[in-house]
């Protein structure tokens, strides 16, 4: 960093600095973990010397609350494959059921945004598709922060909500569903070639929540890749070039997405293994009613309050799965 040039490349340089941030972090709460571990242990000690009950209390209290935070330090550093540590492509699409399915994916949306807010993340909007009448019909962010991918990644699959609809003038029960699909974004280093003769390159003007134009020229961007049939569309900025440099960023993610699962479902093959390795495998459901329950069905995990979890509050459903994984019981969803 002490480096003149350091600076040059401003993004990367952030890339840095936010990865030392990130493990000077790790180091201080290791640091200061060890430090309570060893004061729990004199507070002990000196509990059976002087036979105070009270101190034991204090103990027990603190070694719950160490307990606690060293699982929690410990799930940081579960996150340990190769793109864990980058930003994260977050894409969510809602499925069949028209405004319903549409409002499910707005809500979505704001679960993963306050999520990463609380985590004190970036978001950032790269793609938006209002629904006609309420919710999205897709959307993209890009949510900037070290371990992002590490943590989404594992929210990847179908989401699927049972709730009285408020857009069913008969107060039935309705269950909708939304696909969430998760990518790491890749620098310029990754070893993914894309030809300029297999892309089909479309401009248009960009539009924003509520059908309203961000601007008056054709600054919005949907790349095609030909061969694969993979399309990207990015219209965050007024510039043609920040989109398209967004959009190829997608598609170098969605192509590296791609190649990894064509490789798992050859070692599926050849292992004899009978594997789901499709994003679209339903993962997870949110109950409104006739009871309030959320529950991943790859863990078993649950939590009553299905309104804080739809709130932002998936920690749990996130440790849970990256245990889960480390146990080796991986079900294809990397």
């Amino acid at each position: 960093m002490a480096n003149p040039s350091f600076w040059d490349d401003q993004d990367a340089a952030q890339k840095v600095i936010s990865e030392s941030n990130a493990i000077k972090a790790l180091v201080e709460q290791m640091e200061k973990l060890t430090s309570q571990q060893e004061d729990l242990e004199v507070l002990l000690e000196l509990a059976r010397e002087e036979g105070e009950e009270s101190l034991l209390d204090e103990v027990e209290e603190g070694a719950n609350k160490l307990g606690k935070a060293m699982s929690d330090f410990e799930l940081q550093l579960l996150l340990s494959e190769p793109y864990d540590k980058n930003n994260a492509i977050l894409e969510i699409h809602p499925g069949a059921g028209g405004t319903e399915s549409q409002d499910w994916a707005s809500i979505l949306l704001r679960m993963y945004t306050r999520w990463a807010e609380d985590k004190g993340y970036k978001v950032e909007t790269l793609d938006y598709l209002p629904g006609e009448e309420a919710g999205v019909k897709s959307v993209t962010l890009l949510i900037k922060g070290y371990n992002a991918y590490g943590y989404l990644k594992t929210e990847r699959g179908v989401h699927r909500l049972v709730r009285i609809s408020p857009f069913d003038a008969s107060g039935r029960r309705h269950t909708s569903f939304a696909s969430v699909d998760v990518m790491p974004e890749m620098d310029e280093n990754v070893d993914i070639e894309i030809r300029e003769v297999d892309l089909k390159v479309d401009t248009y003007r960009s539009s924003g929540a509520g059908g309203q134009h961000v601007n008056t020229t054709d600054s919005a961007v949907r790349i095609t890749h030909i061969p694969s049939g993979i399309v990207v569309t990015c219209q965050s900025e007024r510039s043609q070039i920040k989109n398209r440099a967004a959009a190829m960023k997608i598609l170098a993610s969605k192509l590296y997405e791609r190649e990894i699962k064509e490789r798992q479902k050859e070692l599926a093959e050849i292992r004899g293994e009978q594997r789901d390795i499709a994003w679209g495998s339903q993962i997870r459901s949110y109950v409104f009613h006739p009871y309030s329950l959320v529950k991943d069905h790859r863990t078993g995990e649950e939590m009553g309050n299905v309104h804080a979890v739809v709130d932002g509050a998936i920690d749990s459903f996130i440790d849970a799965y990256l245990r889960h994984q480390l146990g080796g019981n991986n079900n294809g969803q990397v």
